[in-house]
């Protein structure tokens, strides 16, 4: 097997020779050099033994490294008294949950190691070191094509590389509906909105609006309502279920039927245009959509429901945040604004959809699920109404009202299993989505890239955005293990304000409130997936009005950015377009 490299620097020891199986030559490609420097290394160092490099950083007041802030601020153990903001309803208390508040997996000494190199920099004057490998080693240093979101990380062994195949054939399987000759791929439905994950994740990329077209499909719309009484809102406050379906159209609304069927409805978008002055004068005019349905096929919507728009999101990276360590991220929470600074951060408690244990939800835009696991399961059977293990009902989101749905034929076949997707077709897609690499940086050490980064820090978006974490010692997937990354986010609740408000309780997070997403990879978007449309439901058509679209707890460093003149607003935008 070969060996797996970690990208993390120590203070002190010999720089070793390349061990990764990552040829020089490659390796070269990312090495944007400028005066002769470099952002990404000329060797990458064996586990435990990089070069001599320890990052300089500089502590934001009342918020040290992770670590510190988790030793600090919580007690042990952890018992989170998470707010249930239920939308329309009175706040309600979580239950206490126990979840770690000390890393486990590491030695004292890297304990230390860990929170001096995930400290944010205050040197601006060149790239951190391997600052463009930002996924430690699963890196890929591949050239910038269409493909880019779609290679394996890079120190994947080589016997593992026919799983991830096979994940992949999987993942742009196209599924039809029962009954069919081709028993193994039957089953799609009977109510979907696309026959194949790739469908949605084109390119492994992110999705968009529809744009006037007939088609939504890497787009569609979430359905709930509120708790009614007050049993409802204990079971949301426990982390027993995440909300209510509508009725009669369930949690989603399907677009898209096996013949014979109805589809639910239509999704329908206007926009009105707004007109935003910078503090230069500029204007920038941005785009408030408005969704309604039209064509429902089996009736009214529940006088409750909401809906809440939501595009697909990039595939890069899943696993290397799946092996953060809870403790890390807590260790940024401030539910309460203890230190005073604006910035709230609530963990997303949910439970794991498999052992029903009490886990931190980190995937989705309202970190409704806790594993890429999850997160997969629920998209078969939502978005393609296909059965998994963790979801087996076969027909999909069909309701109770939906009585002809759930008369139509499955593609269960007891040779196969007692799925339509058994255990090891869910595993294979959970491996492939896991093992997906991110991109390396593009010119990451030049000086417009520098300068938008230090702006980046500066207006305080790192708030939220944290740049860095290091993986688990001990995770199950040792191609992720204890690799330094960069993926630019906390993974915790915001209250994102009016503007972005969906009016929809998911869980814990209230009707305003959004996990930070990640940013990595977020320069390719064109490249990758052919447009430039970002935020939640695809609104914002480049960064500028995607930043300006923050409000709530990121209002202060919105406004610093509105601010900015013409060419700082620039830099920044350059720096993100390196991420």
């Amino acid at each position: 097997m070969p060996s797996i490299a970690s990208l993390i620097p120590v203070s002190s020891g010999p720089r070793p020779r390349d061990v990764t199986g990552i040829q020089p030559r490659r390796v070269r490609a990312v090495n944007d050099s400028v005066r002769g420097e470099s952002s990404a290394p000329k060797d990458l160092g064996a586990l435990d033994s990089c070069d001599k490099h320890k990052n300089v950083g500089v502590e934001r007041e009342a918020r040290t490294s992770t670590l510190e802030l988790a030793a600090r601020k919580l007690p042990l153990p952890l018992r989170i008294a998470a707010f249930a903001a239920l939308a329309g309803a009175p706040v309600a208390f979580a239950a206490g949950f126990d979840l770690p508040t000390k890393r486990t997996d590491l030695s004292d000494a890297d304990l230390k190691r860990v929170a001096d190199v995930t400290r944010p920099t205050a040197d601006f004057s060149m790239a951190e070191q391997y600052e463009a490998m930002q996924a430690g080693a699963t890196t890929s240093v591949d050239p910038v094509t269409e493909d880019s979101f779609s290679h394996i990380s890079a120190n994947i062994p080589f016997e593992e590389e026919q799983d991830f195949k096979l994940g992949n054939a999987l993942f742009r399987k196209l599924w039809v509906s029962s009954p069919s000759s081709t028993q193994a791929s039957d089953g799609l439905g009977p109510l979907f909105n696309a026959r194949s994950c790739m469908s949605c994740h084109v390119n492994d990329g992110r999705g968009k609006p529809p744009e006037g077209g007939p088609s939504a499909v890497s787009m569609f719309l979430r359905l709930s309502r509120a708790a009614r009484t007050p049993e409802e809102e204990r079971a949301i406050a426990s982390a027993d279920i995440l909300n209510f379906p509508d009725p009669v159209y369930g949690r989603q609304l399907q677009d898209l039927a096996v013949p014979g069927l109805a589809a639910e409805g239509r999704m329908a978008i206007r926009y009105d245009e707004e007109t935003v002055r910078l503090g230069d004068g500029e204007t920038v005019s941005l785009r408030r959509p408005h969704y309604a349905v039209t064509d429902l096929a089996y009736g009214p919507f529940d006088a409750l429901t909401t809906i809440s728009a939501r595009v697909a999101p990039a595939m890069i990276g899943l696993g290397l945040i799946e092996a953060i360590p809870e403790a890390d991220i807590l260790g940024h929470a401030d539910p309460d604004d203890a230190d005073g600074d604006g910035i709230s951060g609530k963990a997303a408690i949910v439970r794991d959809h498999r052992s029903r244990e009490i886990a931190l939800g980190r995937f989705g835009w309202k970190a409704q699920n806790a594993t890429v696991r999850d997160q997969n399961a629920d998209a078969f059977a939502n978005d393609i109404g296909i059965s998994t293990p963790d979801h087996p009902d076969a027909h999909g989101d069909c309701t109770k009202a939906e009585e002809k749905c759930l008369d139509m034929p499955t593609g269960v076949q007891k040779r196969l299993g007692e799925e339509e997707a058994p255990g090891p077709i869910l595993d294979l897609v959970t491996f492939y989505s896991q093992n997906l690499a991110v991109p390396a940086r593009r010119r990451a050490s030049f000086p417009e890239t520098l300068k938008g980064k230090r702006i980046f820090y500066e207006t305080g978006c790192i708030s939220c955005h944290v740049p860095k974490f290091v993986t688990r010692r001990d995770s199950p997937d040792k191609a992720q293990s204890f690799q330094l990354i960069w993926p630019y986010s906390d993974f915790l609740l915001h209250d994102m304000g009016d503007g972005l408000a969906d009016g929809q309780q998911v869980g814990l997070a209230s009707g305003r409130e959004w996990r930070t997403p990640p940013l990595w990879g977020i320069g390719l978007t064109r490249t990758i997936s052919g447009h430039s449309f970002f935020l939640h439901d695809g609104r914002a058509r480049d960064l500028t009005e995607a930043i300006l679209w923050h409000g709530g707890e990121a209002e202060k460093a919105r406004n610093a950015f509105s601010a900015l003149s013409r060419d700082d607003r620039a830099a920044l935008i350059t720096f993100l377009e390196s991420l």
